[in-house]
C-alpha cells in the first residue's frame, strides 16, 4: 500500500466518525429540549401529597403492577430498565407510583411522609421521614451482606 491510499482511508474514516459525532450532538440536543418540556409539564401537574409508604421494589416497567396503559406508552429502549415501585396508602385507597431515582432511595418504607406527585410519578420528598447519608450506608451494606449470605447459602445447597 502506497501513503495516498492510506491517507484517503483515514480522511474517510475521519467524516464519518465527524458525520456520526455531529448526529449525536443533534439528537442530544433534541432529547434534552424534549426533557425540559417534560419536565415543565410535570411541575404543572404536580401537588403535594401525604403517604404512607408500605412496601418499595425496583422492577422492570413490564413486571410492575402498574395500569397497561403506561407500558403501552413507555418507549421501547426505556421497556428494558428497571423502576422504582412504591406500593403507598394515599387516604384509603393503596396505589402503587412510580418513584424518581433519587428519590427511591431516600423513601423510606413504613413511613408517613408527604411528596410532590405528578399523576402516579413521584418527583421530590417535601417534608417526613428522609433518609441521610449514613442511614442510606448502614442499609446498602446490610443488603450486601444479605446478599453475600445467601449467595453463600445457595452455594452450599447446590454443593450437598
Amino acid at each position: 500500500m502506497n501513503s495516498s491510499m492510506i491517507m484517503t482511508v483515514l480522511l474517510v474514516i475521519a467524516v464519518i466518525v465527524a458525520a456520526v459525532l455531529i448526529g449525536f450532538w443533534f439528537a442530544g440536543r433534541r432529547i434534552q429540549s424534549n426533557q425540559l418540556e417534560s419536565q415543565k409539564l410535570i411541575e404543572q401537574v404536580s401537588q403535594v401529597v401525604s403517604i404512607l409508604v408500605i412496601d418499595k421494589k425496583r422492577m422492570r416497567i413490564k413486571d410492575a403492577p402498574l395500569p397497561k396503559q403506561v407500558y403501552e406508552n413507555t418507549p421501547f429502549y426505556a421497556k428494558l430498565a428497571k423502576i422504582g415501585v412504591v406500593k403507598a396508602k394515599i387516604g384509603p385507597k393503596v396505589v402503587n407510583l412510580i418513584c424518581d431515582g433519587r428519590v427511591y432511595s431516600q423513601l423510606p418504607v413504613k413511613a408517613e411522609c408527604k411528596i410532590k406527585l405528578s399523576g402516579l410519578y413521584i418527583t421530590e420528598i417535601i417534608k417526613g421521614a428522609v433518609l441521610d447519608e449514613k442511614t442510606l450506608q448502614k442499609r446498602q451494606k446490610a443488603n450486601a451482606k444479605a446478599a453475600k449470605k445467601a449467595e453463600k447459602e445457595a452455594r452450599k445447597a447446590e454443593k450437598a
